[in-house]
């Protein structure tokens, strides 16, 4: 299954208060905050949704076709990328502008406050799905990442156009993003993806109710943090899929990019949707477990050790007739 994952692609730079940001907070005076948190470290990494969720199906052994644009500095990522499996073969390279940035602080209790530099990731907007298509024979599903607002809606309507099923995954974009633009990126996707927050403020900003827009998609998935995930279809029942038990919380970032790469892979595979989701936490149980979307490893092995620990061994056989961890 050929699928390409468009978004953004960035260098993240995560940092750690020591504190509560709600200790620093004067609710009579949150119309004029101005606060600095002194940072206890500074970590560099390899970020953005897009790439986050490609390096994680590669890790799972697929090829992913990572869609997006980037600066002249990305020479090194792009190494890194295609040596964990992924097709960077259709990323375009801005002349003008800086691969972007993320930067965040999170606090003890993994609160987040982040700001994202778009830099190259404008020119997203000039990139066809078209020639993506025609250079790895078709594609079988899209995914729409966060990604500049106009690249998003463009990756839409094209896959629209050109039949080619989608799924939605407009995460950080929405508190940016108009009803109507939202409405557009939701019509028709065969997948939606979003948090417990962003699942409310999709309803909040297009008007639609949880049933009207479960009549508009054929699956939505909705992470739960520590609850794990629940996925939904009109007309059936809920299914709520428990995590995956993790070794240790060091730092969420990327933790929703992992269990999309998961989710997909399975998809990829042709597995039921409770397996997706499954194999979804269990990825994101390894970022949970790392700082940094992109420093776990995937260990064949051990991976499916994990999975049949957590959702018994008919999940773990089941998975590994199609799981290739390129790590032992």
């Amino acid at each position: 299954m050929r699928i390409a994952v468009t978004g953004s692609i960035a260098t993240d730079n995560l940092m750690t208060f020591p504190g509560r940001f709600g200790d620093q907070l004067i609710a009579e005076q949150l119309d004029r905050v101005s606060l600095s948190f002194l940072v206890d470290d500074l970590q560099v990494r390899r970020g953005g949704i897009a790439a986050n969720i490609a390096f994680g199906m590669g890790c799972l052994g697929l090829t992913p076709i990572l869609v997006g644009a980037v600066g002249a500095d990305f020479a090194d990522y792009r190494s890194w990328l295609e040596r964990h499996g992924v097709d960077c073969d259709s990323i375009h390279v801005s002349e003008l502008h800086h691969t972007a940035r993320f930067l965040c602080t999170t606090d003890q209790d993994h609160n987040q406050i982040a700001s994202f530099y778009t830099g190259a990731m404008a020119e997203a907007r000039e990139i066809e799905l078209g020639p993506v298509a025609d250079r790895v024979g078709g594609l079988d599903l899209v995914l729409v990442g966060a990604n500049d607002p106009d690249a998003m809606l463009r990756h839409t309507e094209e896959c629209r156009q050109r039949g080619i099923p989608f799924a939605a995954d407009p995460s950080q974009q929405l508190a940016r993003m108009e009803g109507a633009d939202i409405r557009t990126l939701v019509e028709g996707a065969t997948y939606l993806f979003t948090n417990e927050y962003e699942k409310a403020l999709v309803e909040q900003k297009t008007g639609w109710s949880d049933e009207e827009v479960l009549s508009r998609v054929k699956v939505r998935v909705t992470t739960l943090g520590p609850k794990g995930a629940r996925i939904d279809r009109a007309g059936e029942p809920s299914l709520h899929i428990p995590p995956a038990p993790e070794k240790a919380k060091v730092d969420p970032t990327g933790v929703g990019d992992a269990f999309r790469a998961g989710f997909l892979a399975s998809v990829g595979w042709g597995l039921s949707l409770e397996r997706c989701a499954q194999v979804g936490n269990l990825t994101a149980t390894h970022v949970l477990e790392h700082v940094g979307g992109q420093e776990y490893e995937l260990a064949r092995q051990e991976f499916l050790d994990r999975l049949g620990s957590a959702y018994g061994a008919s999940a773990a056989a089941e998975v590994a007739e199609h799981v290739r961890c390129p790590h032992p």
